[in-house]
């Protein structure tokens, strides 16, 4: 901002000369009494300039009936998991009023290493709304799988100094901080006078002391209240997150009230086009907290103004003069309906995202893997043995559940049961490393028939297929090759519905309206399968995640988190 710019607003905060955007008449919610006050809203630039008074603007908007709440920030979210690119997320999620983001780009960094974040980062500069980027702490997220990249501290230095960057993403290898890895070590201590954003699955006690203690403040894997409370007291601000598989919202809500929402924030952590076509994003978190209770203006502080401190974003979170034009209008603050959105003083419009410079498409050639034949997926007994442990999945939940079943044997290995639910799961390596397949059985899928596969398989995202038929599963892993990545749903030889994501396996090009109509097609095909699972294809994709108890699949076998060691 330069002299002339400066003294304009401070002119027309005092009413002395037009501002540039005025909305009148407006319901101001202050997120930190609670008082609605009409008023006007004066913005010069990408700053608010005046409330509490009377403007003249050189755009005036007539905000009469509607209330006016400062810009939402989804405090930890993976964009890649939209499905769509940065630029599309923006054109996707900012109508729902949500003007900041707290990214971690680690699904690409796994595929691409740096140059994912690079894209990340060019991406942002051209958004809407604002991207921030946390640096991806962990790739590879463990050692226990074959990812496409590794990023060690020296490769995220270059990228510190950026105006987009805050600090450092969610720490998942909690083992490794516990126990002084020095490749973690070497990070946490670079990024001691920044923010380090916390990864922190059930960890409690002790442990949890000696995890917060390396500098760790937030948290967004808390599945119950009495865990967040820990975690609260200890002074660890609790990241509330409901994204389309983790969905924590219902466990948590009770911790927000008037004396914790300082300390409280919100995040999707990982949402598609789809259940934000159908949900929304952020919007559909508060009104659901404020429909079960939750203090009304203590949520939206939760959603603003306490996600900007914790963040250390220390010009936005409230509408006030000198703070940052991020202003959501709504119908109902009750059932928060966004009506109109401003992103630093600009008016969100079709036309302005129309304007924006695209960025190239990257990783178009990461998949790797060959194709495969039924024969990879036989599961041979050990000698003597037809029991096996079994992945146990439930609806909403990325924690999983290690169960046991007693399978038939067949010439081609232990055998499905269908009438047990317990199907199989392979995770084949497809960053051309070591052509690596793990194999077991997973439980809560309900699949009587074919197979679901994915190239998104977090975190470290090879291929991860699940099926009851062994040449229906070869045959939907095979379309992922054939396609670069995505989802693919097989029965009885044929594919039934797919999806390519061919921006390294894990995004695509397409306007996100087209994404959401796809992923409504391969729900149906999965359904067809019988599938119970509301939410299968990220489920699936998070069965490959062996930072998040109990037991998950990764390209070198069946691993025992709680054990943080493989299965023998």
């Amino acid at each position: 901002m330069d002299h002339s710019q400066l003294s304009k607003c401070i002119l027309a905060g005092q009413g002395k000369v037009p501002a540039d955007i005025v909305i009148r008449n407006v319901g101001l919610l202050d997120v930190m009494t609670g008082a609605v006050t009409v008023t006007d809203i004066a913005i010069v630039g990408d700053r608010i300039v005046g409330t509490h008074a009377s403007y003249r603007g050189d755009i005036e908007i007539d905000g009469s009936g509607r209330f006016a709440a400062p810009g939402f920030i989804d405090t930890h979210l993976h964009i890649e998991s939209s499905l769509v690119t940065p630029l599309e997320f923006d054109r996707c999620v900012l109508p729902h009023g949500v003007t900041t983001v707290l990214c971690d780009p680690h699904e690409i960094a796994n595929v691409l290493g740096a140059p994912g974040i690079k894209y990340f980062l060019d991406s942002a500069e051209r958004a809407i709304m604002d991207i921030r980027v946390n640096l991806s702490s962990c790739v590879p997220a463990t050692s226990f799988e074959t990812s496409g990249a590794q990023l060690e501290i020296d490769d995220l230095l270059p990228f510190r100094s950026h105006s987009k960057v805050v600090g450092l993403a969610e720490v998942m290898n909690y083992p490794g901080v516990l126990n002084l890895d020095p490749g973690i070590m070497a990070k946490l201590l670079a990024f001691q006078d920044g923010h380090m954003d916390g990864h922190a699955p059930l960890v409690r006690g002790t442990a949890l002391n000696g995890y917060m203690a390396a500098g760790i403040r937030t948290d967004h894997e808390a599945t119950s209240a009495d865990e967040a409370r820990e975690k609260l007291a200890k002074g660890m601000a609790i990241l509330i997150r409901e994204g389309s598989v983790s969905k924590d919202l219902d466990a948590l809500a009770e911790i927000l009230d008037e004396n914790t929402s300082s300390f409280v924030a919100l995040c999707t952590d990982d949402r598609n086009p789809l259940d934000i076509a159908e949900e929304g994003h952020l919007d559909a978190l508060i009104r659901r907290l404020i429909a079960k209770g939750r203090p009304l203006h203590h949520v939206y502080r939760a959603a603003s103004h306490s996600a900007a401190r914790i963040f250390g974003l220390k010009d936005r979170g409230l509408i006030g003069p000198g703070w940052r034009a991020d202003i959501v209008l709504l119908d109902s603050l009750e059932e928060c309906t966004v009506s109109d959105v401003f992103a630093g003083g600009k008016r969100v419009t079709p036309e302005l995202f129309a304007a924006r410079e695209l960025v190239p498409a990257v990783g178009l050639t990461s998949m790797k893997a060959k194709p495969v034949t039924a024969d990879a997926f036989i599961c041979a007994p050990k000698p003597g043995q037809n029991q096996t442990p079994v992945i146990g999945v439930k609806p909403g939940l990325i924690l999983t559940f290690r169960e046991e079943a007693t399978l038939e044997v067949s010439q081609n290995g232990l055998m499905p049961d269908l009438e047990r639910d317990v199907i199989k799961v392979a995770v084949i390596e497809r960053h051309g490393k070591n052509g690596n397949i793990g194999r077991s059985f997973v439980t809560g899928f309900g699949l009587k028939k074919g197979a679901i596969a994915s190239s998104v398989g977090h975190d470290s995202h090879n291929i991860t297929v699940v099926g009851a038929d062994d040449d229906d599963m070869a045959l939907a892993v095979n379309r992922l090759i054939e396609m670069g990545g995505g989802f693919a749903v097989a029965e009885d030889g044929k594919i039934t519905a797919d999806l390519a994501l061919p921006i390294a396996g894990l995004m695509s090009e397409k306007p996100f309206e087209t994404i959401a109509t796809d992923l409504e097609h391969l729900r149906n095909a999965a359904k067809s399968l019988d599938c119970v699972l509301p939410e299968p294809f990220l489920q699936v994709a998070f069965l490959a995640l062996p930072v998040i108890p109990h037991l998950k699949m990764t390209d070198r076998g069946l691993f025992d988190v709680d054990k943080f060691d493989f299965v023998n």
